[in-house]
């Protein structure tokens, strides 16, 4: 195989870390063996996500949308739906790399469209889009289970992970999210993978460990798809408020504190309402590796 040097930045947001690739002038042209290494903290960069930056093509420029963005698996090279502190990182990006200067970019992924604003103080704000609770949107898939209610929304069993009952929901990417009474103790990582693999989730979830710590401040572990658990997961945190929200716990505004760092997440409750995100985003370091 011939070697190529890679131009790359080196990001992170709350502690989410992430290799951004600047895919404008030309297609993404990497096997997953190559997003795989990329992603390797041994042998590679090192990252939980890789980020491709593409131009919006001329349908959605039309429409208003600047950017395409893709992302994929650190650790499997595989290409997933959403990552929210990938998407701060990838205005950062854009900005730093005089891609655009304006503060409100809209930017195509894989199954939605998303608006990001670059705040005075540096951290971004994203409209993630409204979350989804159809079973098939998920996807989940009950069956015979019987969930508890709790504020109108639904706590479900999952067979083999008693006694622990899930809020099940998408904001893009799949999501169960549990409550715990201090994270700093919860079973991440014997619990976390027994939930992202249960046959309940054909797409496999993220699972999220929620402590209520009052009705604006959360505390918040995430065991990612493919990855394990990461500093930070954007989507957890928002699925985490949301559910929290839905079951009566939190109010509209929410202070999530990640093991990487802080995020506000605010949902007015409404099936209709997008949910937004405002954190951090930093550039580590550019470089170039050999493929």
């Amino acid at each position: 195989m011939a070697h190529t040097k890679l131009a790359f930045t080196k990001m992170q947001g709350a502690g989410n870390d992430f290799v951004v690739l600047d895919a404008t002038q030309a297609p993404l042209a990497l096997s997953r063996e190559q997003l795989r290494h990329l992603g390797d903290r041994r042998f590679g960069v090192g990252a939980d996500q890789i980020l491709a930056v593409e131009a919006a093509d001329a349908a959605a420029a039309q429409a208003g949308i600047q950017f395409r963005y893709r992302i994929f698996n650190g650790a499997s090279g595989n290409e997933v739906e959403h990552c929210g502190n990938g998407a701060r990182c990838f205005l950062r990006f854009v900005h730093e790399q005089g891609l655009t200067t304006e503060r409100r970019v809209r930017v195509a992924t894989v199954n939605q469209v998303l608006e990001l604003v670059l705040e005075d103080d540096g951290r971004v704000t994203v409209d993630m889009s409204r979350p989804v609770f159809a079973h098939e949107e998920i996807p989940f898939d009950p069956g015979a289970l019987t969930a508890r209610l709790e504020g109108g929304f639904e706590r479900w069993p999952l067979e083999g992970v008693d006694p622990w009952r899930w809020a099940v929901l998408s904001m893009g990417n799949p999501h169960a999210v549990t409550r715990v009474d201090d994270v700093a103790s919860a079973p991440v990582a014997q619990i976390g993978p027994l939930v992202e693999r249960h046959p309940r989730f054909p797409n496999q979830v993220n699972v999220g460990f929620l402590q209520v710590v009052s009705r604006r401040e959360v505390k918040l572990r995430v065991h990612e798809r493919d990855a394990g658990e990461t500093l930070a997961c954007g989507t957890g945190a928002c699925a985490a408020v949301v559910a929290g929200i839905r079951l009566g716990w939190l109010d509209g505004d929410v202070e999530v504190h990640t093991r990487g760092g802080a995020l506000r997440i605010r949902w007015a409750g409404g099936a209709a309402d997008s949910v937004f995100m405002t954190g951090p985003a930093e550039t580590v370091y550019r470089g170039e590796i050999e493929l």
